[in-house]
C-alpha cells in the first residue's frame, strides 16, 4: 500500500513537471511568433508610405483643393515619380492634366498659377522652360495656343552611303518627342483663373496680333539638351494633338528610300498589273504592206 502511494506521488509530480514544460515551450513559441510578427509589420510599414490619390475625376485646369484628394497607404514600390505626400506641398497647384478616380498625385502633373509676369510659375514640376524658333508652318499658322500639346518633328540632313558607295547627306524626317506642353506662344501665356472651371482665363490673356515666331514648351533637363542640339542642326516642325489624346505612338523615320517604297505600296494593284500586261503584249514587231500608194503597219503576234 505505501509502495503504491510512493508511485502515485511521482506520477503526479511527473505530470505536472510534464504540465510546466509544456507550458514554457508554448509560452517560447508564443513569444517567437509575436517577435516575427513585429518584424514583419515593422517591414511592411517601411516599405510603405502615405501617398495623395484623386478622390474624384479632376480636369485639366483646375486648382487642387482638399475636397480632392485624400491620404493612402500604399508600396513604396508603386508609386508615380514625384508623387506627392503632402496637401501642403500641392496647395495652390492647378492641374496641367486630367486626372482619374484614385490616381496617385504626381506634381508633374501640377503647376503653380501664374503670377503677373512669371513664367517659372507656370512650369511643371521637374520640367524646364525652352523657347524655340519657328515659323509660319511650324506653328500651325498662330493656331497653337498655351496649354496645348505637341509633337515635335525634326528635318535633319543625315549622312548616308549612296549607290556608289560615297558618302552623302539625305534629309530625314524624325520623330523627335511626343505630348509636348506649350507654356507660352511668343509673350502670351496661360493666365492665373479666377475660378477652378475653366482651363484660363481667356480675358486676361493678351493679344499678340500676329503669328508669333517663338514658342516655349515644358521639356525634361535631357530632352532640352536635344532640342538645343537639333534646333542648331535642322528644322523643327510641330504637330498639334487633341487635349483628349496623351497616348505616345510609335513613328517611323522617314528618308528617300523608305518615302519611295512607301509612295509605291500606294499604287493601285489593278493598275500595276494592268501595265504589266500591256507591256506584255506589246508587240515589238511590224510588217509594212503597200495597197497602191497607201502604207500600212501591221503588228506581228508573238
Amino acid at each position: 500500500m505505501q509502495k503504491q502511494r510512493i508511485i502515485l506521488i511521482v506520477g503526479v509530480f511527473l505530470a505536472l513537471v510534464a504540465v510546466f514544460l509544456i507550458k514554457v515551450y508554448l509560452d517560447q513559441q508564443r513569444k517567437i511568433l509575436q517577435e516575427e510578427a513585429s518584424r514583419e509589420a515593422a517591414q511592411s510599414q517601411a516599405n510603405k508610405v502615405a501617398v495623395l490619390v484623386a478622390k474624384q475625376d479632376i480636369a485639366r485646369g483646375v486648382t487642387i483643393t482638399t475636397e480632392m484628394v485624400e491620404s493612402k497607404i500604399l508600396p513604396k514600390q508603386s508609386l508615380v515619380p514625384q508623387a506627392a505626400t503632402s496637401i501642403d506641398r500641392i496647395a495652390g497647384m492647378f492641374t496641367i492634366a486630367p486626372m482619374v478616380k484614385d490616381e496617385q498625385i504626381s506634381l508633374s502633373k501640377l503647376a503653380y498659377v501664374r503670377q503677373a509676369g512669371g513664367l517659372a510659375e507656370v512650369t511643371p514640376v521637374g520640367k524646364r522652360a525652352i523657347t524655340i524658333t519657328v515659323d509660319n508652318m511650324a506653328s500651325l499658322a498662330g493656331m497653337i495656343k498655351p496649354g496645348d500639346y505637341v509633337d515635335l518633328i525634326v528635318l535633319l540632313q543625315v549622312p548616308m552611303l549612296g549607290p556608289d558607295g560615297k558618302q552623302v547627306n539625305q534629309v530625314t524626317t524624325i520623330p523627335l518627342l511626343q505630348n509636348v506642353l506649350v507654356l507660352a506662344v511668343g509673350q502670351e501665356m496661360g493666365s492665373s483663373r479666377k475660378e477652378a472651371t475653366g482651363r484660363y482665363d481667356k480675358e486676361e490673356r493678351p493679344q499678340t496680333g500676329g503669328v508669333a515666331s517663338l514658342i516655349t514648351l515644358a521639356l525634361a533637363p535631357q530632352e532640352a539638351n536635344l532640342v538645343i542640339f537639333i534646333q542648331e542642326q535642322g528644322k523643327i516642325r510641330l504637330i498639334l494633338r487633341s487635349p483628349a489624346d496623351s497616348k505616345i505612338s510609335q513613328m517611323q523615320i522617314v528618308t528617300p528610300n523608305n518615302l519611295a517604297m512607301f509612295l509605291q505600296s500606294l499604287l493601285p494593284q489593278e493598275a500595276a498589273k494592268q501595265d504589266q500586261k500591256e507591256q506584255i503584249i506589246k508587240p515589238t514587231s511590224y510588217v509594212e504592206i503597200y495597197r497602191g500608194l497607201k502604207k500600212e503597219k501591221i503588228p506581228l503576234s508573238q
